[in-house]
C-alpha cells in the first residue's frame, strides 16, 4: 500500500451568489471548496465577515426579522433534529459563527434564527422545490416528504459562507463534511432521457449529489441571457506556472489513477459508439482509434502529440498504425510510467517521450495531435500555440485538437480551479478560433462528444467508489470527498451542457489532400478493446477497476 497522503478538501456545485440587482441569491454550477478553517466575527456594523484560508468575504445583513419573514417565499416547517452534524465542525457556544473544526450537535452554534431560515429558504428557491435544506438544529425548508434530496448544513458559519463564496464555499464545506447531501427517494430522476441514463450505478447519496449539481447547473443556465459577460483578467499560464499546475493534479500518484481509469490510463473522454454494450476499456480504445482515423494515420508517418499523459495514445498509434511518435509532457510521474511501459512492450524505438512544454516542441510531423491539453494552455496563449502547430505540421499534414469546452466564453468553476485544475480554462469554439487564425488553418471537421464524456465520468466514478477504501488508505477523507464532488459535478456539467467536448480537425489552408467525406472515420470502425477490427467480447460489463493490475495487451 502506498504512503498515506494528506490533501485539501474540495467541493462542487452548490453555491449562492448575488444577482445582478444584488437582491436575490442564486446557486451557481460546478466547483469546490471553502477553506478548512472558517473564522467569523461581527464588526458591530451589521456586517458579518468570514475568512477562510485567505478568502475574505462580507455579507451585509440588513433586513429586519419582520422584513425577512415577509420576503421568504419557501414554505417552511420546523422538524425535530434528525441528523447529526457532519465532520469538521468545531463546537460553538454563541450565535456568532466560529471556526469549523470538529463535530458538533444542534447546540454547537445555537438554534437557527430568522435570518438563518430566510437564507436557507432562498437557497432552496434558487435550485427548486426538489431540494430540502436542513439546518443544524433540524429545521427544514419546504415539504421534506416531497423533496428528492436534502442538503444539510452543520453550522451557521457554513450556511452564511455561501452568501458570497459561491461554489468555493460549498466545495470546501462538502469536502470537510460540514455539508451533507442525502437522497430522499430511491428513484432520483435525471436530466437525461431514459435511453441515455444508465444508472443506478451509484449509492443513493452519490446520486443525490449528482442530481443537486444538475439542478444547480440548470438554474445557472436559465440566468445566462444576453451576451456573455466579459471574463476577469486571466492568470497567464507561463511556462513555470503551467509546470506547477500539471504537478498539482497529475503527479499525486500513479497508483491512485490506476484504481479508476482504464488499463491504458487514458484520462480523457471515451467514445461509446455502442452505448449499451461497451465497457470503459472498449470505449477508450474506440476513442484512440477515432483520433487515428481522423488524422488518417498510416505506416511510416511521423506524429507529434502535445500532452501525452501516461502514453496510452502514443503507444496505440505506434502499435496499431505503424507510425513514429514524439510525445511531449511535463509531468514527471506520467513520463516515467510511459517510458517504462514503452520499454516493456518493445516500442521504445518507435515512441519517444519528451519532457518539454508545448512551447518547446521542435521537429516536423505529418500529423499533430493534442488530446486533453488545450484546457491547460489558456486563451492568452492560443496565438502562440497556433504558430507552433503551423511551424511543425508539414504542408500536407492533418491536426486534431480534443478539448473540454463551453458553448460561450466563461470562467472555470472557482472550486475546480482551486482544488482540481488550477489555471485551466475550457474554451468556446470562438476562443479556439484564435489558434486556427494564427496558423492560417482551414477547419475540416468539428464534433461534440459531450454525452460521451458524461458517460466516461460515470464509469470513472463507479470505479472510484468501488475502490474508495483503498483511496482512503492512500490519502484522507477530505481527499475522497473532494474527488467525489469533482466527479459528480463534472457528470452534471456535461449532462446539462455547461461543459462540452470538442474534437476539431484542421489543416494548412493550401492542403488539397484533405478527405472529401467522413468515410475514412466510420467505415469498419472497431468494436472491440484489442485494436482495429477486433470483435467485442460478449458478456456483462467489465468489473469496475479492471485496469488496476492489468497492462495493455
Amino acid at each position: 500500500m502506498s504512503e498515506r497522503r494528506s490533501h485539501d478538501p474540495s467541493s462542487p456545485t452548490f453555491a449562492v451568489t448575488q444577482s445582478t440587482e444584488g437582491t436575490s441569491p442564486r446557486i451557481p454550477s460546478g466547483g469546490p471548496r471553502p477553506d478548512d478553517t472558517a473564522r467569523s466575527r461581527n464588526n458591530g456594523n451589521g456586517r458579518q465577515q468570514t475568512a477562510e484560508r485567505g478568502i475574505r468575504t462580507e455579507a451585509t445583513v440588513q433586513p429586519s426579522p419582520e422584513r425577512v419573514e415577509a420576503a421568504g417565499t419557501a414554505t417552511e416547517k420546523s422538524h425535530p433534529a434528525t441528523a447529526s452534524s457532519g465532520p469538521g465542525v468545531e463546537p460553538q457556544h454563541s450565535a456568532r459563527p466560529r471556526s469549523v473544526q470538529s463535530p458538533g450537535g444542534p447546540s454547537a452554534c445555537g438554534a437557527s434564527n430568522t435570518l438563518d431560515r430566510w437564507l436557507a429558504g432562498r437557497l432552496r428557491n434558487a435550485v427548486g422545490q426538489a431540494v430540502c435544506v436542513e439546518l443544524w438544529d433540524g429545521w427544514r425548508t419546504g415539504d421534506s416528504e416531497a423533496a428528492e434530496l436534502t442538503v444539510r448544513f452543520a453550522n451557521r458559519a457554513t450556511l452564511w459562507s455561501l452568501l458570497r463564496n459561491r461554489s468555493v464555499a460549498f466545495g470546501e464545506a462538502y469536502a470537510r463534511g460540514a455539508i451533507q447531501v442525502r437522497t430522499a427517494r430511491p428513484d432520483l430522476p435525471s436530466c437525461l432521457p431514459d435511453g441515455l441514463h444508465r444508472n443506478p450505478l451509484f449509492a443513493g447519496d452519490t446520486q443525490a449529489l449528482i442530481r443537486l449539481c444538475e439542478l444547480a447547473n440548470a438554474a445557472s443556465l436559465r440566468k445566462q441571457v444576453g451576451p456573455a459577460r466579459p471574463l476577469r483578467r486571466l492568470r497567464r499560464n507561463s511556462l513555470e506556472r503551467s509546470r506547477h499546475n500539471v504537478y498539482h493534479h497529475y503527479d499525486i500518484g500513479n497508483e491512485f489513477y490506476r484504481l479508476w481509469l482504464d488499463r491504458n490510463l487514458v484520462y480523457t473522454c471515451a467514445y461509446y459508439h455502442d452505448w449499451e454494450a461497451m465497457t470503459l476499456e472498449d470505449a477508450q480504445i474506440a476513442k484512440m482509434d477515432l483520433v487515428c482515423r481522423k488524422v488518417r494515420l498510416r505506416p511510416g508517418l511521423r506524429v507529434i502529440e502535445a500532452g501525452c499523459g501516461w502514453g496510452g495514445l502514443a503507444l496505440y498509434m505506434a502499435r496499431h498504425y505503424g507510425v513514429q511518435v514524439r510525445a511531449f509532457n511535463v509531468s514527471r510521474e506520467q513520463l516515467a510510467y510511459a517510458r517504462e511501459r514503452a520499454r516493456r512492450e518493445g516500442l521504445a524505438d518507435r515512441v519517444e517521450f519528451v519532457e518539454r512544454d508545448w512551447r518547446e516542441i521542435d521537429g516536423t510531423c505529418d500529423a499533430f495531435v493534442s488530446v486533453g491539453m488545450l484546457e491547460h494552455v489558456g486563451p492568452e496563449n492560443y496565438v502562440e500555440l497556433g504558430r507552433v502547430i503551423r511551424r511543425v505540421l508539414k504542408p500536407d499534414g492533418l491536426a486534431l485538437l480534443h478539448s473540454i469546452g463551453r458553448d460561450r466564453p466563461g470562467r472555470l468553476d472557482p472550486w475546480i480551479d482551486r482544488r482540481i485544475f488550477p489555471g485551466a480554462h475550457p474554451p468556446s469554439l470562438r476562443e479556439m478560433s484564435a489558434i486556427f487564425e494564427a496558423g492560417n488553418f482551414s477547419i475540416l471537421d468539428v464534433e461534440n462528444l459531450r454525452l460521451h464524456y458524461a458517460r466516461t465520468l460515470e464509469d470513472w466514478l463507479h470505479r472510484f467508489e468501488q475502490h474508495e477504501q483503498r483511496v482512503r488508505a492512500m490519502y484522507d477523507e477530505q481527499f475522497v470527498r473532494t474527488w467525489r464532488l469533482y466527479l459528480c459535478g463534472s457528470i452534471a456539467a456535461f449532462r446539462t451542457g455547461v461543459l462540452q467536448l470538442f474534437q476539431v480537425v484542421f489543416a494548412h489552408r493550401g492542403n488539397h489532400l484533405v478527405p472529401l467525406t467522413r468515410a475514412h472515420i466510420l467505415d469498419g470502425f472497431p468494436v472491440g478493446a484489442t485494436g482495429p477490427g477486433a470483435a467485442r467480447p460478449s458478456g456483462d460489463r467489465e468489473a469496475p477497476g479492471a485496469g488496476v493490475d492489468a497492462t495493455d495487451q
